[in-house]
C-alpha cells in the first residue's frame, strides 16, 4: 500500500508541471514562474541541523492562482553534503493551504519504496498568525528489510513522523515554536523541538537592486541544538 501511495503522488507531482501550461492558457492571468536561490551559513530545518557548512539551496516554483508546484534542493558545501532534492504540489484558497511534498535524500530516484518520503501537510494563516501540521509517510516497511540488507527487526516507521509549528510575525520579525516525534526529537517521543526567532531585510545595493538578507536564531530544547544562521537571497 505504501509503495502504491508513493508512486500515485509522485506521478500526481511529475504529470503537474505538464499539465500547469495547458491549464495556464485557459487562465485569465498566465502562469507566474520563478527561479532563484538562497545561501544560508548552515541549513537547520524545524530544529535540525543537516550536513555541515554553507547550504546552497535552489527552487523552481510556478503558481496559477491558488495552484503551486514546484521544485527545492539543498547541498551543503562539504563532504558531509546533506543532499536533498523535493518536489511539491501546493494549493491555496483563503486563509488555508494544502501542500503534499516528496522529499528526496539521495539513493536510487527511482526506487519509490525506499528512497522517498512523502508528507502531506496543512497550513492555516490569519492575521500574523500561522500554523502548520504536517505527516511524514515514511518510505518502506519490514517487508523490505530483506531487499535492501537490513534486519527484519529494524523499524522503519509504521507510523510516520508527525510535526505541529505556531508562528506569528510582525514587520520584519517572526516567532515560530513547533512540536515533533519520531527524527525530530532525542527520544522518538512528542515534544517541543523548535524555538525560533527570524528576521530579515534588504539590502540597498544599487537604486533599482537590493539584497534580501535574514537571519535566525534556534533552539531545540529535546536535542539541545542551539544555531544561529543567516543567509542571502537571489
Amino acid at each position: 500500500m505504501k509503495r502504491k501511495i508513493l508512486t500515485i503522488s509522485l506521478s500526481v507531482l511529475l504529470s503537474s508541471f505538464l499539465v500547469l501550461p495547458t491549464f495556464a492558457q485557459e487562465e485569465e492571468e498566465s502562469s507566474v514562474w520563478s527561479t532563484g536561490f538562497d545561501i544560508y551559513t548552515s541549513y537547520i530545518w524545524r530544529g535540525s541541523k543537516f550536513g555541515s557548512g554553507p547550504a546552497f539551496q535552489p527552487f523552481v516554483d510556478a503558481t496559477v492562482g491558488g495552484l503551486s508546484i514546484g521544485a527545492w534542493g539543498s547541498v551543503n558545501s562539504s563532504l558531509d553534503e546533506a543532499l536533498e532534492m523535493d518536489l511539491y504540489l501546493s494549493y491555496g484558497f483563503g486563509p488555508v493551504s494544502l501542500t503534499v511534498t516528496d522529499y528526496y535524500f539521495g539513493g536510487d530516484w527511482t526506487d519509490m519504496s525506499m528512497t522517498h518520503y512523502i508528507e502531506p501537510s496543512v497550513g492555516v494563516e490569519a492575521g500574523g498568525f500561522s500554523a502548520m501540521f504536517a505527516y511524514m509517510l515514511l518510505p518502506g516497511t519490514e517487508d523490505d528489510a530483506s531487499t535492501i540488507g537490513v534486519d527484519e527487526s529494524t523499524d522503519f516507521g509504521e507510523e510516520g513522523d508527525t510535526y505541529l509549528e505556531l508562528g506569528y510575525g510582525f514587520d520584519a520579525v517572526s516567532f515560530a515554536v513547533g512540536l515533533g516525534n519520531g527524527a525530530y526529537t532525542d527520544d522518538g517521543d512528542f515534544s517541543l523541538c523548535n524555538i525560533t526567532v527570524g528576521t530579515s531585510k534588504e539590502i540597498a545595493i544599487t537604486e533599482k537592486f537590493s539584497l534580501p538578507v535574514s537571519g535566525s536564531v534556534t533552539l531545540n530544547p529535546s536535542t539541545g541544538g542551539f544555531f544561529i544562521t543567516a543567509g542571502v537571497s537571489f
